[in-house]
């Protein structure tokens, strides 16, 4: 049942940058410590299959805050982006930014009344030099309140909250710990986990010495960081329950996109962000319903982020402005009043990355999921594959391609993923006309400023 107009909730979110589901505790990762994340699921309601609409951070957050999918809003890579000069397949033109007549959650709470508040990181805009009010900067996109950050340099001092965690959630405990008249929508990005990995030397050190440290997936430093995170994550949630809000507050944990790291390692996830295997898409889900009793209860619906905002427009009586939308309201299952049914969900990443295996498609249909490689689908590049195959419930980490013993199944999803990229308007890719073999580069170079990345084989 939707909460009465006189009653409409608040709600706040948080927004981690690189984080996936197997570096928190209530996923079942026993190296990451995240008490206060725990807490909240215990709480809360915990996703088991929540998916990113995109593998990198821009078009998996302008899924999430528009509702519609990045492919059919034609922006599907990070911005600004960097492509390689020759490769084999040309990458479409593309929108690096979040056009400013894309209806967001921002614009459809503040229409509603909502006093809008969005903290951190944004990376919606043209560039990084965000100005007050610019278009495509958050103002523009109905946040009354705006604070904008940006992640370190490499040199930041590791001492001195370089990536901006206790300075963000103070911004937001003091948003919190003020008298509204009206709800209000706040929404906490945070810069972290995202490289350059820096942490408090302390709390390196607490984590190198645990067992299991010698795993990449289980890095000391990332360890420190969401350890970092989910202290300050408990401070918001303490200011929360100290402010007269708590009682009708919706809270909402989540990621952009699975974890930075090395693909093929399985963490348990195969894959990593940059890439469609699970490890780059999936990511931890967990709301937390005001005076609700059903705490700590598990969904295995499969979901993607775009669903978030008709969730919330609907559990809020908010009226979503006319548009097409790619996101449905999961509130039933929320409030346990009814079942959803898991439809297809799909993926376009018309883009070479510099942490990415390659351009590539996917489509999950019930326990199956395609993955379509496009060198190999377009090109008929040798040693590349076109497709590949999963059954993820027997298969949960990837490593059993089923293409060639189900052909018919691979034929059939191969063909309603190309049909849904002509129904949402996706920009294809198309074999590269002046593409030189002789001269072509291992990949494209990291965005400026960004270091070099570790895993280039």
């Amino acid at each position: 049942m939707l909460l009465p107009p006189d009653e409409r909730p608040n709600i706040l979110i948080v927004l981690i940058d690189d984080m996936g589901v197997h570096q928190t505790g209530c996923y079942g990762n026993e190296f990451y410590e995240t008490p206060h994340l725990d807490r909240l699921a215990g709480e809360g309601i915990v996703f088991d299959h929540a998916y990113a609409t995109a593998p990198v951070c821009s078009p998996s957050r302008a899924g999430l805050y528009t509702g519609r999918h990045p492919a059919r809003l034609h922006l599907t890579n990070y911005i600004p982006g960097t492509e390689p000069e020759n490769a084999p397949l040309a990458t479409p033109p593309w929108t690096p930014f979040l056009p400013v007549e894309e209806a967001t959650i921002g614009n459809h709470f503040r229409n509603a009344g909502y006093n809008t508040c969005h903290m951190g990181k944004w990376h919606l805009a043209i560039d990084y030099n965000y100005r007050p009010g610019r278009p495509t900067d958050p103002e523009s996109h109905g946040f009354n309140r705006v604070i904008v950050t940006r992640k370190p340099k490499p040199d930041a001092d590791p001492e001195a909250d370089p990536h901006h965690i206790d300075a963000i959630t103070n911004h937001a405990c003091e948003f919190l710990g003020e008298i509204h008249t009206r709800p209000f929508l706040c929404m906490v990005a945070h810069n972290a986990i995202h490289r350059p990995e820096m942490a408090p030397e302390a709390l390196v050190k607490k984590f190198t010495a645990k067992p299991g440290s010698d795993r990449d997936c289980n890095r000391p430093v990332l360890a420190a960081m969401v350890s970092h995170l989910d202290t300050a994550i408990g401070r918001l949630l303490s200011a929360l329950d100290a402010s007269p809000y708590a009682e009708n507050t919706i809270v909402v944990f989540t990621a952009d996109h699975g974890a930075f790291g090395v693909s093929s390692e399985h963490k348990p996830l195969r894959g990593a962000k940059a890439d469609l295997y699970e490890g780059g898409i999936r990511i931890p889900l967990i709301i937390r319903l005001p005076k609700s009793s059903d705490r700590g209860r598990r969904i295995d619906l499969v979901t993607p982020n775009t669903d978030l905002l008709p969730t919330l427009t609907e559990i809020a009586g908010v009226s979503m402005s006319e548009g097409v939308y790619d996101g449905r309201s999961i509130t039933g299952c929320l409030t346990g009043s009814e079942t959803a049914e898991t439809g297809d969900l799909f993926w376009h990443f018309p883009h070479y990355h510099h942490q990415g295996v390659g351009p590539c498609g996917a489509m999950r249909r019930g326990q199956y999921k395609l993955i379509e490689w496009y060198e190999g689908s377009l090109l008929g590049k040798a040693g590349a594959p076109a497709f590949e195959l999963f059954d993820l419930e027997a298969d949960p980490y990837e490593e059993t391609d089923l293409s060639a013993v189900m052909p018919g199944l691979t034929v059939e999803m191969a063909r309603r993923l190309e049909e849904w990229r002509q129904e949402v308007h996706a920009q294809p890719m198309i074999p590269n006309p002046d593409f030189d073999p002789e001269t072509q580069q291992a990949g494209p170079p990291p965005p400026p400023g960004d270091p070099v990345s570790p895993y280039e084989s």
